[in-house]
């Protein structure tokens, strides 16, 4: 890696937090349903937090300086979110389930096994939008840590015509974050049992979604 392409990425990482945090500033942040996760966290349960790639645009900012360990995409993109990311404390580790990810793998086990917190994005980064893939429950069941969905919605926004319906929160927006309840691990005899559970907690990040974007109807 050449010293410009390392001083480039390092310019945009923070230029980037400087501009999403001003951003996010000029926010009205609303959260609900956060007690039951801080219970888990004052009891130093593992816990992952699973977000829908087209929900991720406030999560640098709303999870910072948590020592969060976020998996991000090994693509440029990927490269963008882990500079800005780096720079407020999170354990960032590259890898996604379109690349070779043992080291990824081993990286979050540890970490939640130390009852730590990881970030997964379970449709990412290339979908089927909002289509839960396997990994971050088989994580779960490894590691006895909870799953915990999170979405976000805003009163001003825009959705992008991308695979993943990225939403864009406009400044100056009044934001609600809302957590799923917690979904403890099981343990699972089969495949079948495996995919039913998977798209139940598929139904409830979707829900999630919906409920975030009703937030803001009556205002």
């Amino acid at each position: 890696m050449s010293i410009i392409y390392k001083i480039r990425w390092t310019l945009m990482g923070i230029i980037g937090k400087i501009v999403l945090w001003l951003w996010a500033k000029s926010c009205r942040m609303t959260v609900i349903g956060e007690e039951n996760y801080k219970r888990l966290r004052k009891r130093s349960k593992p816990v992952i937090i699973m977000v829908w790639h087209g929900r991720i645009f406030f999560v640098p900012y709303f999870f910072r300086r948590r020592g969060m360990m976020p998996l991000v995409s090994p693509s440029k993109d990927g490269e963008i979110a882990s500079q800005i990311m780096s720079r407020w404390g999170y354990k960032i580790i590259r890898g996604s389930s379109s690349h070779v990810m043992v080291r990824a793998w081993n990286g979050m086990k540890k970490e939640l096994q130390n009852g730590g917190e990881v970030i997964l994005v379970p449709d990412g980064p290339r979908g089927p939008n909002r289509k839960l893939k396997k990994g971050a429950l088989k994580l779960a069941i490894e590691t006895g840590a909870y799953l915990v969905p999170v979405s976000f919605s805003a009163s001003k926004k825009k959705f992008l015509k991308s695979w993943d319906n990225f939403l864009i929160i406009k400044p100056f927006s009044k934001v609600v974050a809302i957590y799923g309840k917690p979904i403890q691990p099981e343990l699972f005899k089969d495949e079948k049992s495996l995919q039913k559970r998977c798209k139940e907690i598929e139904a409830v990040l979707i829900q999630l979604d919906n409920e975030a974007d009703r937030f803001f109807d009556t205002a």
